[in-house]
């Protein structure tokens, strides 16, 4: 069945020893909405489970009781319907002893924040069939699974109950890399090359779902068209969804990204409490380390600055994409976006877009740069200069000018590399006039942090550099190709 499976070959890696393993195991499998999280479990283990339900959304208790009693009932168990969870688990409890020693006994619950209705006790249930009965043996493999990613944090992965330390292990599932989406697209027969790969996941990122509604004879410009600007698109909407489904309070995390990509540099969590208004506590510490793992945004430390002074970044394509074309609109007329592609507002989309995506592939990148196998920090730097040495007239004109790296990379053999992530759709022309940029913030760079490491400059680039004097001068460049 993995066949059909695209990439996930970690994960795969990883749920084959744990079912394999001697002991019984709980695995907590979590991420955003639509990444396939579902699927994976399905297609690795279709045919080898001994239950396996999915929670009702806005059910209660009572109809999830039912749905549980058809479930087991479905896998040959003869059992009356359970009048509460802690009857219903031992019920799977003693219909797994009937079932014998030996094979390993997977047990799958999706959604499993679904099933934790109001008044229902399901958590205090399952904690009780883990901690006295599941754990105690070695053939029992518990996988849960769900989107909403707040709930699955404070609840399973991180509970404080009776369920502390209990998941034996958590998967984290992430979208699609450039890699796993070009070879998703390769799997199902589209012609696509690469620069429409790259247009395409700077759009949606890789989020599986979103790239099975692409259909295989139509263009990337115009598969987008069709599902976000055309009359009754199929994913109109879906930014709400993503966040509501997620996060049981979802508001403060839209606030949160609101901010954000109001600021593509990134903020301080100071600065996210200043634009929000909120209150000094640790809400918002939970709110961005959710956000977090469902790498809609990031979290760094700046060159030269401690932890306190972290930054955080919204990273995520959709979201980007979102908030630059459809926020706060209902309707586009025809075409908008094949005739948006001729316009500067395009292009100006494209070179933000570009540096977030090489964002989200940083590891390629230091791959490429043949550096994976030593410390190595990527963050960024920025420099404002003060109002004192804007005044004074004998402060040094360089530090008069501010500068700003998106992305550099401090490696542990004294060389720090300078990132400059341009997009273009040949090779990109480094001009005179950009190389005195170039070397102007080099110059400040190293006045202003006082570093006596080795700078230098990398470009990052779909196609590569124009072969003129300037572009001969650089010592070190990526291509896109290497993002795949």
């Amino acid at each position: 069945m993995e066949a059909a499976i695209i990439g996930r070959e970690e994960e795969k890696r990883q749920l084959n020893n744990y079912i394999g393993s001697p002991r019984s195991e709980f695995i907590a499998i979590y991420g955003r909405r639509r990444i396939g999280k579902t699927f994976l479990v399905k297609e690795m283990f279709e045919g080898r489970f001994a239950f396996r339900m999915t929670g009702k959304e806005k059910a209660d208790t009572k109809e999830q009781l039912k749905n549980f009693h058809y479930a087991l009932s479905d896998f040959g168990a003869e059992i009356d319907l359970p009048a509460n969870w802690t009857e219903a688990f031992r019920m799977l409890g003693q219909y797994m002893e009937r079932l014998g020693a030996g094979e390993p006994k997977i047990l799958f619950f999706d959604e499993l924040p679904w099933l934790d209705s109001t008044g229902s006790h399901f958590v205090d249930a399952l904690e009780y069939f883990w901690n006295n009965w599941a754990y105690y043996r070695n053939d029992i493999k518990l996988i849960v699974c769900g989107s909403a990613t707040s709930w699955m944090l404070s609840h399973i992965i991180n509970a404080r109950g009776g369920l502390h330390n209990r998941v034996t292990h958590q998967i984290n599932m992430m979208p699609f890399t450039l890699r796993e989406t070009e070879l998703y697209f390769r799997s199902r027969n589209f012609p696509y090359e690469r620069p429409e790969i790259m247009e395409c996941y700077m759009a949606i990122g890789g989020v599986a779902y979103y790239l099975s509604l692409f259909e295989t004879d139509k263009s990337v410009s115009q598969n987008i068209e069709n599902l976000f600007f055309r009359r009754n698109a199929e994913l109109k909407g879906e930014f709400g969804k993503i966040y509501k489904s997620l996060f049981k309070r979802a508001e403060q995390h839209i606030a949160i990204v609101t901010a954000l990509a109001k600021k593509g540099s990134g903020m301080t969590r100071s600065e996210i409490m200043e634009e929000l208004q909120a209150t000094n506590n640790g809400n918002l510490s939970t709110q961005l380390r959710e956000l977090e793992e469902c790498e809609f945004i990031r979290s760094f430390v700046p060159f030269g600055k401690t932890k306190k002074n972290a930054m955080y970044q919204l990273i995520d394509p959709f979201t980007l994409f979102h908030f630059r074309f459809l926020d706060g609109r209902s309707s586009f007329p025809a075409g908008y976006w094949p005739k948006l592609q001729l316009t500067p507002t395009y292009s100006n989309w494209c070179g933000y877009a570009f540096e977030i995506l090489c964002l989200n592939h940083i590891e390629q990148i230091v791959k490429a740069l043949g550096i994976d196998g030593m410390l190595n920090t990527p963050c960024s730097w920025t420099y404002r200069p003060a109002k004192a040495i804007l005044e004074s007239e004998e402060a040094d004109e360089d530090l008069k000018k501010g500068a700003q790296i998106d992305l550099l990379i401090d490696r542990s053999d004294k060389t720090i590399n300078l990132c400059e992530m341009k997009y273009a759709q040949g090779e990109y022309e480094i001009t005179k006039d950009y190389d005195a940029y170039m070397q102007q913030r080099m110059n400040v760079f190293r006045k202003v942090t006082g570093t006596k490491k080795t700078l230098v400059p990398v470009y990052v680039t779909p196609f590569g550099l124009a072969n003129n004097m300037y572009g001969r001068r650089v010592p070190r460049q990526v291509m896109a190709e290497a993002l795949f």
